[in-house]
Formats: C-alpha cells, structure tokens, sequence
C-alpha cells in the first residue's frame, strides 16, 4: 500500500511539472520563485480544507458543508471583528475557529448517534449553515472599511519572508499528517473506510471516529473562514459557496478513494496543488475561467477512472497471491 501511494504521489508531482513547463512556454515568468509563492499562498485555505475533508472521505463519508461552515465562521468572526475592535485578532481567530468546530461538531453528532449517511446530513447543514450566515449578517457585507488592522494582517503577515498564510497551511499539514500516520485514531480512520465490519470486530469505535473526522473537518474550515475573510477583506453572505466540490476534488485528485480506506495527506496536499496551478494558469494562457470547472471535472472523473482502475488491480493480485 505505501509502495502504490508513492507511486501515485510520485506521477502526481511529475504532472504538476508538466503542467508548470507547459505554461512556461506561454509565460517564462510563471515559475518565477515569487509566482511560485504566491500560487502556494493562494492554495494554502484549499489544502487545509480538502485536509479536513480527506479524513471524512477516508472514513467512507463526505462533507458537503464545509463551504457553509467557512462561510458562517468568516462572518461570525468578521462582525465580532466589527462590533469589538478592541479585541486582539487572536482571540476574534480562536473565535471563528470554535464556531467552526461546533458545526462539525453537529455533523458529527447527527452522523454518528442518528445513524443517517454523511452525504444527507451535511447535504442539509449546507444549507441551514448557510441561511445563519444571511440571518447573522442581515443580508449585509463586512468590508475592509469595518475590520481592523490587525484582523487583516492575520494572513497576510510573514515570518522568514513566507506569508502567514502559508504558514497556517504547513502546520494544519503537519498536524493532520501525524494525526493519519502516527496515531491509533488515525488508523481507525483507515480501518473503518477500508471495512467497517472488520474494524468493529476489532473493536474500533465508529461513533467516536465519526464525531472526530465532522468535528476536524469543521476545526479546518472555521480557521479558513477567518483566513478566508482576513485575506480579501471581505465576509460576503457567498463566500466559500461551492468551494466543497473544490475539496473533494483535491481529495481525489490526489489518490484518495471516494469509497474510504485509501489515501494520504501528501497526496492531497498535491491535489490541491494541482488545482492551485490550474486556477492561476487559465488567464496566462488567455483561457476562459468559465473552463475552470470543465477542466476541473475531466480531472476528477480521469482520476476516479485511475483510482478505481488501481483498486480493482490490486484486489485482483491480492486473489491471484492467495490462490497461488
């Protein structure tokens, strides 16, 4: 398995190079190291978002609240922002972040104690997420004209001539790899999305798991509603609406099974990535952005198509090594 996720990883990272030496000879400045970062820094809420989402996917699940949960958390923080100037953008950050961890949260509990599919649950707290940004807001925007200094700094600032914002993604990153890779929970995530009788035989607890990968995924996208918000100066009643079919797309992208128990956090990083680079190359090349989501979607479905051929594969030599 770890061989087949390198590989994967591997033919992803020598796509995106392709990728960027195609768009070079349309634009020889596109891989300029401060083109580079800026692509990294605009990618930087999609990776810590679709990190969120990997988990809920690897588990056998979706999220489709997760641009509603960015969306209400960026509000919520932006008017504390407005109403209280006075409180440090720290804690107007720690603000958003609970908030997003409290919608996860009843994702999480609805998923796990009322035992209705991930997919119905979230597909309905979309939408209810949603109307309570508008109800909150009012119908009315907060611009760059009601958030303080310090508010709009938070991803902007740097550290070592690296944006805060790309900082926010490496540590989410970092977390989240450990979280998957060095930790009982992270293994249950796998054991349940690979097989969910199996895993309870074991003794895996899958409400547990269920109430952790929604309360992540919202953790993830609260913090995004505030970078979200911070970033373009803005907390509009839209924001972040459909960004989840952007996750999910990252996810699969980058080798995730869309049936749970497979994938890695490399690999989605890379995914997201991937979609980064596509999303800056559109207008260099004089490409519509109206073919974003065209491109995007032949993406996915060329990398569902590639997934599910590896799957099959490899079921099919684990049978042959059995009856050998």
């Amino acid at each position: 398995m770890g061989k087949l996720k390198g590989r994967r990883e591997t033919s992803l990272v020598l796509l995106i190079l392709l990728l960027l030496a195609i768009v070079t000879l349309r634009s020889p400045g596109f891989v300029s190291g401060k083109n580079i970062q800026r692509i990294v820094n605009d990618t930087s809420i999609l990776v810590m978002v679709s990190l969120g989402q990997f988990f809920v996917i690897l588990a056998g699940g979706i999220d489709l609240s997760v641009g509603s949960m960015i969306g209400l958390s960026g509000m919520a923080a932006s008017l504390m922002n407005e109403a209280n100037p006075a409180i440090p953008a720290i804690v107007v950050l720690l603000a958003g972040v609970v908030i997003g961890t409290a919608l996860g949260t009843l994702n999480g509990f609805i998923v796990a104690f009322g035992k209705v599919p991930p997919i119905i649950v979230t597909l309905g707290t979309l939408s209810v997420f949603r109307g309570l940004t508008f109800v909150l807001s009012k119908g009315q925007w907060v611009t760059a004209h009601e958030m303080t200094e310090s508010y709009m700094k938070l991803p902007h600032g740097n550290l070592f001539g690296i944006s805060n914002l790309i900082w926010w993604g490496l540590l989410v990153s970092v977390a989240l790899y450990y979280l998957s890779n060095y930790t009982r929970s992270g293994r249950e995530v796998y054991a349940i999305g690979g097989n969910k009788t199996a895993a309870k035989f074991v003794g895996v607890n899958e409400r547990k798991i269920n109430m952790m990968i929604f309360t992540l995924s919202g953790m993830v996208s609260g913090l995004a509603g505030v970078m979200w918000t911070a970033r373009y100066a803005a907390a509009v009643n839209e924001t972040a609406t459909g960004f989840e079919l952007q996750t999910v797309a990252a996810c699969v992208i980058g080798g995730v099974s869309i049936a749970g128990g497979s994938g890695a956090v490399p690999g989605v990083i890379l995914g997201a990535l991937f979609i980064g680079i596509i999303n800056n190359a559109l207008p260099v090349i004089n490409l519509s952005p109206f073919y974003q989501l065209l491109i995007q979607g032949a993406i996915v479905l060329f990398a569902m198509l590639v997934n599910t051929l590896s799957s099959r594969r490899r079921a099919h030599k684990l049978l042959q090594e059995r009856l050998s």
